[in-house]
């Protein structure tokens, strides 16, 4: 594990560009529980131009909890360097002292108590006060950028096909976004939406599939602080794989490095004096991008979720992670002086509901999107008395939750869950809602399937799944987690080569190896296959609680990690 100081050293290379005073670390005063809105809102202004970032807020628009994993493995050039790096050498690299907000905020560590002490985080009427203030202190200076997933996630923005977050998001005016699950509301409505936006939606690595053009705007240019500034968006690449193709057949995507390469040229061939790539490839797609793409000033990173106190920096590019679900806005200042970055000031800020002052008028907002839908969300299914999550590289305890759903209600020998990154927690003692069962699972391909699969079938399918998480080569990782499996033990060596990574798979209720040519019943959900036949997962959820009324779950010790 590389120590903070060597991992700060590591941007030596930029020492021209910015001195280690200017990296933005967290006010000491936040290591205090006295903690206030200006401890988390105070920053000194810095150079002319001011980028602030929010993405993968999937569809949240109030305050909640939200446990980032305990695991989360790199493999290849990645291991070991950040956003893999979790728990106590987290607090370690970012010399964060346990127990405090940000450890509370950016770690699994204690949880459950932390959260009783900190309270829910995000709400986009929180959201809505960090945007106002930084917008007012640096007015014509700022650029409001949106990285995507953002649009689907939750039961008012299914209900509403993702019109819920357009209206919110409008409020506060971006200056422009990408996307991923918004495609899985179909092409005729992202279009319609699209269409509708009064800031443009960048995706310069999508296709028309049958004339082979680009389908939007690659890059869109803007003045601000005096600097031209270029942005340009680059969309989820394996959107048509990770998700249904059937529902965006007329679209292609892909990372199409030349193509970046291409537009970053252009940008600057057009007068750009800072460009800003808005990302949702994925941290580790990001990093080697920009070791391979010159002339990227900021990768303001999406996708994986990934939370990070400081920027990780590749030659002369700052990539940026800002988490997920609203719990973190980052602002970043750059001086930009003929033609080039100078310096840098940046901070993650935690939006800490109980502590940053809602936003009136976005809450009044907020409120009117939710009341036709309010009591649906308030129904309340059952009590949990485990913390119910959903990050990690293996288990998350609300897959395991539909995983015991799935078996018990589908009659299953084995179930499937996705490896989703989406889901809000739940503490012991809290009431499962409609809303909490939602955030978790709503999409629009939620069929529960039951179909009859070899042990050589679903030894391809976690092997499948490995690869597109554990390829040495960041380009073909798919991010996302490991599909979660539920009546079945295997172990996994992800350092291993496709193919040769899982081994011992046994199937939990008999003890017996699973037989490569035996059938077994499986349920699962999720499928991006057209033809998928079933019962919504939330309705296969929803009548499993109805029998088991209050939840229960052992540690989940069925997959082991080998290498």
């Amino acid at each position: 594990m590389i120590s903070r100081r060597e991992f700060l050293m590591a941007g030596a290379a930029l020492s021209a560009l910015a001195s280690p005073a200017l990296i933005g670390n967290w006010s000491r005063a936040a290591a205090q529980q006295g903690l206030t809105e200006n401890d988390l809102l105070d920053f000194r202004s810095f150079g002319n131009v001011t980028l602030v970032h929010l993405t993968d807020i999937h569809a949240q628009l109030m305050p909640l909890y939200f446990r980032e994993p305990s695991a989360n493995i790199g493999v290849g050039e990645a291991a070991g360097l950040p956003p893999h790096v979790t728990g106590a050498d987290f607090l370690k690299l970012y010399d964060i002292e346990p127990g405090s907000p940000q450890a509370y905020a950016l770690t699994s560590d204690d949880f459950t108590a932390l959260a009783n002490t900190y309270g829910r985080m995000g709400g986009f009427d929180r959201i809505a006060t960090v945007v106002k203030r930084i917008r007012a202190e640096r007015a014509d200076n700022m650029l409001l950028l949106d990285g995507g997933d953002t649009w689907q996630g939750s039961y008012t923005a299914l209900q509403t096909k993702g019109q819920d977050m357009v209206e919110a998001m409008n409020t506060l005016s971006p200056d422009a976004m990408t996307g991923h699950w918004e495609f899985t509301y179909g092409t005729e409505r992202v279009q319609e939406i699209i269409d509708g936006l009064a800031f443009p939606f960048l995706g310069g690595n999508i296709y028309d599939a049958e004339w082979n053009e680009p389908a939007f705007e690659a890059y869109k240019l803007f003045e601000k602080g005096g600097v031209k500034i270029a942005v340009l968006g680059q969309a989820f690449p394996y959107t048509p794989i990770a998700n249904p193709s059937w529902l965006i057949p007329d679209w292609s995507f892909g990372i199409r490095e030349e193509d970046v390469a291409a537009n970053v040229e252009a940008a600057r061939a057009d007068g750009a004096e800072l460009v800003v790539l808005l990302s949702h490839n994925g941290f580790d797609v990001d990093r080697k991008l920009a070791s391979r793409v010159p002339g990227i000033d900021v990768i303001l990173s999406g996708h994986t979720h990934d939370a990070l106190p400081e920027p990780v920096v590749v030659g002369k590019t700052l990539v940026i992670a800002s988490g997920s679900h609203g719990k973190f806005v980052t602002r970043l200042d750059l001086d930009v002086q003929g033609g080039e970055m100078k310096g840098f000031r940046h901070r993650l800020i935690p939006i800490f509901s109980d502590v940053i002052t809602p936003d009136a008028e976005t809450t009044s907002l907020v409120s009117r999107l939710r009341e036709p839908h309010e009591a649906e969300l308030k129904r309340e299914l059952a009590t949990t008395e485990s913390l119910l999550y959903r990050r990690g590289n293996f288990n998350g305890t609300f897959d395991d939750l539909f995983c015991q759903a799935l078996m018990e209600v589908r009659e299953a020998d084995i179930s499937l869950s996705p490896g989703f990154r989406w889901g809000a927690s739940l503490l012991p003692g809290q009431a499962i809602t409609v809303e909490d069962l939602y955030s978790a699972c709503a999409m629009t391909y939620p069929a529960a399937y039951r179909s009859t699969m070899s042990g050589e079938t679903i030894k391809a399918i976690l092997e499948d799944v490995a690869d597109n998480l554990f390829n040495k080569d960041p380009y073909y990782q798919q991010g996302g987690d490991m599909v979660r499996v539920g009546g079945m033990a295997y172990t996994i060596d992800p350092q291993a080569e496709m193919g040769s990574r899982v081994s011992a798979m046994t199937l939990l209720k008999t003890g017996e190896p699973i037989d490569s040519a035996k059938d077994y019943v499986v349920g699962g959900w999720a499928s991006v296959n057209e033809e998928t036949e079933g019962p919504p997962i939330w309705d296969v959820v929803e009548e499993y609680l109805a029998n088991n009324p209050v939840v229960r779950l052992e540690e989940n010790r069925s997959v082991a990690i080998a290498g």
